[in-house]
């Protein structure tokens, strides 16, 4: 998995990566299980569920044309420093764009100064 290889090792003691998804318990296990068939081995990171997207809400990631019964974000990376402050945010309504890895590592290094 791509987060797995993102931090160099000069940033993995004061980094944390985390997902959140709206998928309940169930989702997220069947997620990681499928992770970890399709890698070898499982994810080492954190993954926080978020079925009542209180996070979404409260992030405004709310995807307006989701079905009313399965509520979707839009796809978002942010990295938030030691003291809650957002430092980078990327929002994209495609789920297939996603943020470069350089992007987000040179944020975090400019943090580590």
């Amino acid at each position: 998995m791509e987060l797995r290889a993102l931090l160099p090792d000069a940033l993995q003691d004061d980094t944390e990566i985390v997902t959140v998804s709206v998928d309940d318990r169930d989702g997220m296990q069947l997620m990681i299980d499928r992770v970890t068939a399709t890698d070898g081995v499982a994810p080492d990171f954190i993954m926080l569920s978020d079925p009542d997207h209180r996070v979404i809400d409260r992030y405004g990631l709310f995807k307006e044309d989701s079905p009313p019964n399965r509520p979707l974000p839009h796809p978002a990376t942010y990295v938030i420093d030691k003291e809650g402050v957002v430092r980078y945010r990327f929002v994209e309504t495609d789920y297939r764009i996603r943020p470069a890895n350089e992007d987000i590592l040179a944020v975090l290094e400019s943090l580590s100064r």
